[in-house]
């Protein structure tokens, strides 16, 4: 799952269900770059540099835990995002309805 959010905003504003690719982060990507941003932080996974100019692009551990503070309410309120459960189906179509 790939988030995105406000630093000083509750709650994740956009966000897409996939794997780690380019394909995927291009979906994320299109509702993202309508917000016409000063600036973009992330942790520096390599798709990202194909996608934020660099002198936008800040690479910051420090600055994503709000982000893992989402993932982190999401995992605990959705079993179906912990990562080794046997409960629940872990089907694309099922966790799109369950979020």
């Amino acid at each position: 799952m790939w988030t995105a959010i406000v630093h000083f905003c509750q709650g994740i504003l956009a966000w897409v269900l996939g794997d780690h690719s380019a394909e995927i982060f291009q979906l994320l990507w299109d509702i993202v770059y309508l917000w016409k941003c000063y600036f973009y932080v992330t942790d520096g996974w390599e798709v990202y540099a194909s996608f934020v100019e660099p002198g936008d692009h800040i690479i910051s551990k420090t600055y994503m835990t709000r982000v893992e503070g989402e993932n982190t309410r999401l995992r605990n309120y959705l079993p179906r995002l912990h990562r080794k459960t046997l409960c629940y189906s872990k089907s694309v179509d099922m966790l799109q309805h369950s979020i």
